[in-house]
């Protein structure tokens, strides 16, 4: 029985699968070629974001019982056509969750208080008092797509902030801290938006220009779950027009965001698709995986 870990994972994730007595090929840095010429001799997989397991790939993994994606998404996976082979498609949805959470709060503060901007400015040599007057979150009407386990965890620590939270998603209409409404009651009540859904074709580009003309001018725009959830372009203009008055990114639609021209704009912040990444976070996501690896092996 032999796993295959095609990204970085943590060692201890990786220590739990082989004292359970399963032989670990660890090559976090291997090419999609080279995957591609090994992946016979595999029962199972560990992949994250930069490993894409798409349809050429899965018919080439004769053996494979699993796929262990140690993270929340599945879109660099085409799981159907993996599991219409028998394989398993595996993920680790909560392990992260507290992380990307935190940064969505981390991301309120930074547009509210335009603490990147400012602290440009102060490396400078300016003292700008009057250029970055900020204003409180208390109070606010915070704008959650997508109410799944992160979502509901920005409203239970926006709530503790004294934001009121409206929600949106065609699949759930209870859960705590949230007024669920429609997706034009939230885009035209919201002072802040923040989107934590998959991309998929559903998805693709839901904020789009004529998202955007029905939000509040000034609105700030946080995204922290899936590049593609919004249109770039569409963004980009808004920005240039006052529409939206600042946007937080740590997921684009293509990564890394090469020649964007939304970094070109004072009011754009950002990440390197970093919502996961504490140690804390990436601990649980590899004990959680090590987990579904060894019983997906050896069952």
């Amino acid at each position: 029985m032999t796993v295959l870990i095609c990204d970085p994972t943590d060692p201890e994730a990786i220590q739990a699968i082989e004292e359970a007595g399963i032989e670990v090929d660890n090559k976090p840095d291997i090419t999609p070629d080279a995957l591609m010429e090994i992946i016979h001799k595999y029962e199972c997989i560990v992949v994250r974001s930069r490993t894409k397991v798409r349809e050429p790939l899965i018919d080439k993994a004769e053996n494979l019982k699993a796929i262990v994606r140690a993270g929340v998404g599945l879109d660099s996976i085409d799981v159907e056509y993996a599991e219409s082979k028998g394989i398993q498609v595996l993920n680790t949805p909560s392990a992260s969750t507290r992380a990307v959470a935190e940064l969505t709060v981390g991301y309120l503060f930074a547009l509210a208080r335009r603490i990147p901007q400012m602290t440009v400015s102060m490396r400078e040599g300016k003292w700008e008092k009057k250029k970055f007057l900020g204003f409180e979150l208390h109070g606010k009407t915070l704008g959650i797509i997508g109410t799944g386990r992160i979502g509901c965890a920005v409203a239970e620590r926006a709530d503790c902030l004294g934001m009121h939270n409206l929600g949106y998603d065609p699949y759930v209409n209870e859960a705590d801290h949230i007024e669920f409404v429609s997706l034009d009651e939230l885009l035209a009540r919201s002072d802040f938006i923040t989107l934590h859904m998959p991309h998929t074709e559903e998805t693709h580009h839901l904020i789009d220009a004529e998202a955007f003309q029905k939000m509040k001018d000034g609105v700030r725009l946080i995204n922290c779950g899936r590049g593609g959830i919004i249109d770039e372009d569409a963004l980009y203009q808004a920005l240039k027009d006052g529409k939206v008055g600042g946007a937080a990114l740590d997921v684009y639609e293509e990564e890394p965001p090469e020649g964007s021209p939304l970094f070109s704009l004072d009011e754009v912040i950002g990440s390197p698709h970093v919502g996961a990444g504490t140690g804390e976070a990436k601990a649980r996501v590899g004990q959680v995986a090590a987990q579904k690896v060894i019983k997906a092996v050896k069952s």
